[in-house]
């Protein structure tokens, strides 16, 4: 039984950990910035190396590819990908776990001879994070067509910097066509980044279907005022009405059941003083669940109870979308494949849903698509703390490795 070069992987998972670390040791390589050009070198020259083409797209996406030109222009390829932007201080497996073992996996085909139907390609796509600009998934957003190349490239950061200009500054920012169209098998290896197979004590995960996400920004309007001349039954406290905002919001996702869950990740008070009733607050809210119809619940609920808490209080709530992705469903076959794997190398295996965004959710609107999981230890994730046990990420990446290899000698 083929394996990959394990010893390889962790070498280089440890090499791309150390590239884009700051002065005080935290990992931070958002899109498009000089840690992330650096992180980019070092996988192109690990592909160039190997032998494999290297290919740049309008969004700076990167395709490492192997027998492109021998197959064909009209050849679909099989594809691995993942991205290798991070979140700020960050851990080393998030995306660029699953980008290293495509790479892997590339190099043991190669080497081993095998007689195979379709090219491979390998892509780490830009700006999945999302942490520098919006939305998130972009880079194999843009791929599929979901979103209008231009109109990415003139997304700009919080210093007003154009992603555009900003790849073109890194050198990775390309306009011509690709040699390959869209894939005819995506397969994503990657951390689960929670804990439901560390807990279950399985080896790997079989990804059914990845969750939806709504992103919104709340702001909501009263009146400044004194605090303690002002009576409570005056006041037109936005603090204290946004406040109620998310704690009904988040009740109503604890009452709607397992798939739902709903965040109020960051809250920002005007005036910000201890002594005067806000003003001003500005929210942000994380909706997900892995059905449409569990989404638009939530989604509904958002704005009845602004409305509602509007009202109530006499204060002015906009509410603004921000980002949209529908839940997705994997496709069976690939997931029968990897389990299939599994069994044959002794690993148990779980179906599961994956609760964070990854680019498979982008490509499997284009081409059959599936997802493996290694256990997360703890469930943790974007995080320095982020670990899986180096014999679970060889496991994953050999199961990668016979999944893409049958895919690969299948004629259809």
């Amino acid at each position: 039984m083929r394996t990959i070069d394990g010893d390889k992987l962790l070498r280089r998972l440890e090499q791309l950990g150390s590239t884009g670390r700051n002065p005080q040791g935290q990992l931070t390589r958002l899109a498009a910035t000089a840690e992330d050009r650096a992180a980019r070198d070092l996988l192109v020259s690990w592909a160039k190396c190997a032998g494999f083409d290297v290919h740049i797209d309008q969004i700076g996406n990167m395709f490492f590819s192997w027998m492109v030109a021998e197959k064909g222009r009209r050849a679909k390829p099989i594809m691995i990908g993942s991205h290798i932007d991070t979140v700020v201080d960050a851990g080393i497996l998030d995306g660029c776990y699953g980008v290293l073992a495509g790479l892997s996996v590339l190099e043991a085909i190669r080497e081993s001879g095998v007689d195979i139907s379709k090219p491979i390609v390998v892509a780490a796509f830009t700006n999945e994070e999302g942490v520098r600009f919006t939305p998130d998934l972009m880079g194999s957003l843009v791929y599929v067509g979901g979103l209008d190349v231009q109109e990415a490239l003139n997304k700009v950061d919080i210093h007003g910097r154009r992603l555009g200009d900003e790849l073109r500054a890194i050198g990775y920012l390309n306009d011509k066509d690709l040699p390959f169209g869209y894939p005819c098998k995506y397969v994503e290896l990657h951390i689960e980044q929670g804990p439901v197979l560390h807990s279950a004590g399985k080896s790997i995960g079989v990804v059914e279907g990845i969750t939806g996400i709504s992103w919104w920004r709340a702001i909501v309007e009263g009146s400044a005022n004194h605090a303690g001349t002002t009576p409570m039954k005056l006041r037109k406290d936005a603090g204290y009405a946004a406040m109620r905002i998310a704690t009904d919001l988040i009740d109503f996702a604890r009452r709607a059941g397992s798939k739902a869950v709903a965040t109020v990740g960051s809250m920002h008070f005007e005036r910000g003083a201890i002594n005067v009733i806000p003003a001003r607050v500005i929210f942000t809210v994380d909706l997900r669940c892995s059905d449409e119809a569990g989404l638009k619940e939530l989604e509904f609920a958002l704005v009845d109870i602004a409305d509602r808490v509007s009202t109530e209080f006499s204060v002015s709530v906009q509410k603004e979308p921000l980002a949209r992705t529908h839940p997705s469903v994997m496709d069976e076959a690939i997931a029968e494949e990897i389990e299939i794997a599994a069994r044959r190398r002794g690993l148990p295996s779980l179906r599961l849903v994956s609760g964070a965004a990854h680019d498979a959710q982008m490509l499997s609107r284009v081409a059959p698509a599936a997802m493996i999981f290694v256990p997360s230890v703890g469930g943790i994730s974007h995080s320095p703390a982020e670990y899986t046990q180096s014999n679970e990420l060889v496991n994953g990446a050999n199961i990668l490795l016979d999944v893409v290899e049958s895919l690969a000698r299948q004629n259809v």
